[in-house]
């Protein structure tokens, strides 16, 4: 695994998941296995096979989880970054058509689950970085290239 950038917010988040995933999840999980381990047969015992798999998932995570906090890298907010977009930073652009999108520029493991976050890897973040209110910028998308214009650029303070 290569470096992961991560906002704190989504450090936090991923730490917090982390945690609840080793001591509440886990040994829930793995109560229940034992307790239907206990009764007997258990090529038949659905409560078993179920909570067995649901652990292998729950470890699967967890060792992802270890792996990326190794090589994550926690991006904190500098006041150098006011009017300009650059990680962490929430955009709003405008095109001619009077379109508004508005999203935050956030690291790969982050984007999961919210539809306002994109990836910094995405050609929308790629082309904003580094770029000021009134900037234009352009976007090469399926059906051409579009243009699309910053109107507001903020950080979570």
């Amino acid at each position: 695994m290569s470096r992961k950038l991560l906002t704190v917010e989504g450090y936090q988040r991923l730490q917090n998941e982390l945690n609840d995933l080793v001591r509440k999840e886990r040994p829930e999980i793995t109560s229940i296995v034992s307790w239907a381990a206990s009764l007997g047969d258990r090529s038949e015992n659905a409560d078993y096979h179920y909570n067995k798999r649901k652990l292998r998932e729950i470890d699967r995570r967890i060792r992802y989880l270890t792996k990326l906090f190794e090589v994550a890298y926690k991006v904190e907010y500098s006041p150098e970054q006011d009017g300009k977009a650059y990680f962490g930073a929430w955009v709003e652009l405008e095109n001619d058509d009077g379109e508004k999108i508005k999203f935050r520029i956030v690291g790969d493991e982050e984007i999961y689950g919210r539809k306002d976050y994109i990836s910094l890897q995405s050609p929308m973040a790629k082309a904003c970085l580094g770029k000021s209110l009134d900037d234009e910028i352009q976007v090469q998308t399926p059906h051409g290239k579009k243009t699309w214009y910053i109107v507001q650029i903020s950080y979570p303070q």
